[in-house]
Formats: C-alpha cells, sequence, structure tokens
C-alpha cells in the first residue's frame, strides 16, 4: 500500500513539472521578442528592411533578425536604413 502511495506522488509531481515547464519555456521566449517594430526603406533601390524596435538602457534600441541590437540615434527609421538596405551606399557617401 506505500508503495502505491510513493509512485501516485512521484507520478503526480512529474505531470505537474511537465505542465509548468512550457509555461516557463514561453515566458522566457517572449522576454526577447520587441515591443514595436520599424520599417526602413533604401533611398537607392536596395528594397526595405523591418526591425524590433524595444526601450533600452539608454532609450530605443532596433533589434536586427539575427538578435543584433542597434542604439537609435535620433530617427530610428534613418538608423535601420544606414546600418541595413543602405549600409554600403551611405560609407561611400561618408568616405568609407
Amino acid at each position: 500500500m506505500k508503495r502505491k502511495h510513493l509512485t501516485f506522488i512521484t507520478v503526480s509531481l512529474a505531470l505537474l513539472s511537465a505542465g509548468a515547464m512550457p509555461a516557463a519555456a514561453g515566458h522566457r521566449a517572449n522576454a526577447n521578442n520587441p515591443d514595436w517594430s520599424v520599417t526602413a526603406c533604401s533611398r537607392y533601390g536596395n528594397g526595405c528592411y523591418t526591425a524590433g524596435l524595444r526601450s533600452g538602457r539608454e532609450g530605443k534600441q532596433l533589434v536586427l533578425r539575427h538578435g543584433t541590437r542597434i542604439d537609435c540615434d535620433r530617427d530610428c527609421r534613418g538608423t535601420l536604413r544606414e546600418a541595413t538596405v543602405d549600409f554600403w551606399d551611405t560609407m561611400r557617401e561618408n568616405g568609407g
């Protein structure tokens, strides 16, 4: 009788733990999702790029597709455009 009671408790605890894991994993996954998004289109016909936008330590940050974060200058859309779709054109214009 004691063994059946112990087995029931063990199985119950295992099921409760398994049920809690997906909820905790989902909470962690959502912790890195951006709050908003911003889209920037090229001035040179190089297409458009959409990135997440979230509040950072020192203002707003862009979150690129692979997780790279870039602090926004004055204008997040302009920062995104210059860092992605117009990167090489911007470098050429600035003598880089």
